[in-house]
């Protein structure tokens, strides 16, 4: 049966339009080209919370991201199944929400959110990077390879949406006085993507202020959202007690440095009694469920409404899972990603980042001279092509740089800067 909740707007692709003969649904590609991706297998040796090969128990952003589809998925299903506002043949694409879950962390440098903002510090005058514009990026034009020149997987209208959490760019912050983002942007050069998506509508739309553009969400990507949210604030949690950096005592030592309220406080203290009796890892699977059918649908008008479905409903989560949703969220912040020794972790991973940058800055960013080979062929070649335009130059470098894993970046930087180790027959 045919679902009309989608129409051909939402299901036409970016760049090259894709052959009709496919047995398969035009988001089951989306979906398909993601997952059989090199950026998607990247991810088992990236950064989640802690360092990728550690333990093998502790989750990666691969990891991670496999659940957060898997959750999305789940929440599609459960309205699809549960809300008088959908039907047989009106229905949320449960292939599309697991492709957008597949997408959302793509863009993710090595070494977790030190990474990122490293990366966008260093690339402040070329435009910064972003996680998130880093995904749409790889989507639109470098996912796959051919003969060493990166091309696109030519998503449709409604991937490219889904996984586009943030649409103001960067230039639209600065140009209303906001201070330099750290996150929440896309690349000024992404603008043609959001013309794309918004086809028809980005002038109507041209009023927005950069906070209006990023509140603007179709309700695959609120799906998509929630879902990290829920595999964030109950899996980090998890991690962080078989780590050893939470347990009851920080946790009520945490709590008494904080002005809770009666149910912040009434949280605090399930979440010890969990914790101490062994229970809270079969608590939180348990809870996933609470985070997935305490979802539902409203209705709400855009300008888009007359384009797609897709904005005419905000997905609405329960008050008190969110809250116990927000409490976990800063207590993973708080006792884990901020404690000492993951902030020294982080250093060095920004250390080793900010070295392998200006390194192969100094080398590559005159056109005039280019210094020593140190780079892979492909992205050499990929540079020099750029001949004069610094900031294409700088962006090349930055696909490569983000794009690392972990354990990548870090012999990266020992074959550059330490005098034992290295040999010719090293992979780069």
């Amino acid at each position: 049966m045919e679902n009309s909740f989608y129409q051909e707007f939402d299901l036409q692709t970016y760049g090259k339009q894709r052959a009709k003969k496919d047995h398969r649904t035009p988001f089951q590609v989306d979906r398909d080209r993601i997952q059989f991706s090199y950026p998607f297998r990247r991810l088992q040796s990236k950064t989640q919370v802690f360092q990728s090969g550690e333990y093998d128990f502790y989750r990666t952003r691969l990891t991670h991201t496999i659940e957060v589809a898997r959750v999305a998925r789940s929440i599609a299903e459960f309205l699809n199944h549960t809300s008088t506002e959908l039907r047989s043949d009106y229905y949320i694409d449960p292939d599309l929400v697991e492709a957008v879950g597949l997408a959302h962390d793509l863009g993710h440098p090595p070494f977790g959110h030190i990474g990122e903002r490293k990366i966008n510090k260093l690339m402040e005058s070329y435009g910064g990077f972003e996680g998130n514009a880093q995904t749409l990026r790889i989507l639109t034009d470098l996912i796959f390879e051919g003969d060493g020149i990166p091309y696109g997987m030519h998503p449709t209208r409604a991937l490219l949406d889904g996984v586009l959490k943030y649409k103001a760019t960067q230039s639209e912050w600065h140009e209303q006085d906001y201070s330099y983002p750290e996150n929440h942007f896309i690349y000024d050069t992404q603008k043609n993507v959001r013309n794309f998506v918004f086809k028809g509508t980005t002038e109507s739309l041209s009023y927005f202020e950069p906070k209006q553009w990023n509140q603007l969400k179709s309700i695959e990507c609120q799906i998509m959202d929630w879902a990290d949210d829920t595999a964030y604030s109950l899996h980090d949690i998890v991690d962080g007690v078989k780590a050893g950096f939470i347990d009851a005592h920080k946790i009520e030592k945490w709590a008494s440095r904080k002005e809770l309220d009666s149910t912040q406080s009434k949280l605090v203290d399930e979440l010890c009694e969990q914790i101490n009796n062994g229970t809270f890892e079969k608590e939180a699977a348990r809870r996933i469920g609470d985070y997935i059918n305490n979802c539902t649908l409203s209705r709400r008008n855009t300008d888009l409404n007359e384009l797609t479905n897709r904005y005419r409903w905000d997905l609405t989560i329960a008050p008190e899972v969110k809250a116990r949703c927000k409490l976990h969220k800063t207590i993973a912040l708080e006792l884990v990603f901020k404690s000492p020794a993951l902030q020294q972790i982080e250093f060095k991973g920004g250390h080793i980042l900010e070295k392998l940058f200006l390194c192969y800055q100094e080398q590559y960013s005159d056109s005039e001279k280019l210094g020593l080979g140190i780079l892979p062929t492909n992205v050499s070649r990929l540079i020099t092509k750029a001949d004069k335009d610094q900031n294409l130059r700088m962006r090349i470098l930055c696909d490569y740089i983000s794009g690392l894993t972990d354990s990548q970046a870090i012999r990266a930087y020992k074959r550059l800067f330490s005098a034992d180790f290295g040999s010719i027959t090293d992979l780069v």
